[in-house]
């Protein structure tokens, strides 16, 4: 009988839902149009359910016009940006994920402290385009460990290294572990930058890799920690795929599989899963086993503008 191994944790993590529930409390409190800066999460899905609803996604602060509300997306802007905001006197409401903002204070501090900064990343992402604006003068964007091998500080005993908080956990440590060698005194956060929902959703996949012929993975091609459950998998030897939704799959992957594990990324919504398990079971994969790694309870505050106004249906209320 042929299977699917349900992961879980998968899907949304509490930064995204709380950043969606911002944009529906506040589609319900104001109404339309709210103007969102970028996508609110990296998944197509989402955006386009918002975007029916009557929000509005621009690329930057000066297509909105001057008083109305702009929401900032979870993954944080940079100081440059927020005064392009306060200058147009849009209202913000800001959606940046907490553990996101954990990174952009952590810059903050080392650059008072007179550290250069390393930030590994992925170039273009917009997470790591607004932690770079926390102290452009000091911080040096880092991908790989080609370039961590090549990457020059001024004062090689006064630097410090942040992560993007989507990354690989083995592709963080393959570089962290070439800055510690070249910089002996190198500073690191407290606590790894590397989000929760990214660490456990890596940890459900290794977790299956034996049991398992093909893994697919729920999410957006812009989707960073989407991308990196596949990597993950391929590092080990298991074939997977990054899929919309079940339009995307190729009969082909299927053949000669005996059983599937299904996964999502953060921004992923749920419903697009159930209707992968239905396509499979359309297939011939009748047989569902949840696989549950690690359990999740975490929840985020709403921000301090939202804070009074009510939510309507529209709202998960999963941050409360």
């Amino acid at each position: 009988m042929k299977q699917i191994l349900l992961l879980r944790p998968r899907g949304f993590c509490a930064g995204v839902v709380r950043a969606i529930d911002i944009v529906n409390i506040a589609l319900d409190a104001y109404g339309a149009p709210i103007y969102v800066r970028k996508e609110i999460v990296h998944n197509r899905h989402v955006v386009e359910e918002l975007s029916a609803r009557g929000a509005i996604f621009v690329d930057c602060c000066s297509e909105v016009p001057p008083g109305n509300r702009i929401i900032f997306s979870a993954h944080g802007v940079s100081p440059q940006v927020r005064e392009e905001a306060r200058q147009r006197n849009l209202r913000v409401i800001d959606a940046s994920c907490p553990l996101v903002m954990k990174v952009h204070l952590e810059a903050m501090k080392f650059a008072r402290a007179g550290y250069a900064i390393i930030l590994i990343g992925h170039r273009d992402h917009d997470e790591v385009i607004g932690t770079l604006g926390e102290a452009p003068d000091r911080m040096s964007l880092v991908s790989s460990v080609a370039e961590a091998e090549r990457v020059a500080v001024p004062e090689p005993d006064r630097v410090a290294y942040l992560t993007q908080t989507t990354l690989s956990l083995d592709e963080a440590s393959g570089i962290i572990e070439c800055l510690r060698r070249r910089f002996p005194n190198i500073q690191g956060p407290p606590a790894q930058d590397i989000c929760y929902a990214t660490e456990n959703r890596q940890r459900a996949v290794k977790a299956i890799t034996g049991r398992c012929d093909l893994l697919l993975v729920v999410g957006s091609g812009n989707s960073s920690n989407s991308k990196r459950l596949v990597e993950v998998a391929g590092n080990v030897g298991l074939r997977g795929y990054l899929i919309e939704d079940e339009t995307a799959i190729d009969l082909r992957w299927l053949d000669r599989v005996r059983s599937v594990a299904l996964t999502a990324g953060a921004s992923a919504p749920e419903h697009l899963v159930q209707r992968v398990i239905a396509f499979l079971k359309k297939h011939g994969f009748t047989e569902l086993q949840e696989v549950e790694v690690i359990e999740e309870d975490v929840r985020f505050a709403l921000p301090p503008e939202l804070v009074a106004v009510p939510a309507g249906p529209g709202a998960r209320l999963a941050q409360v």
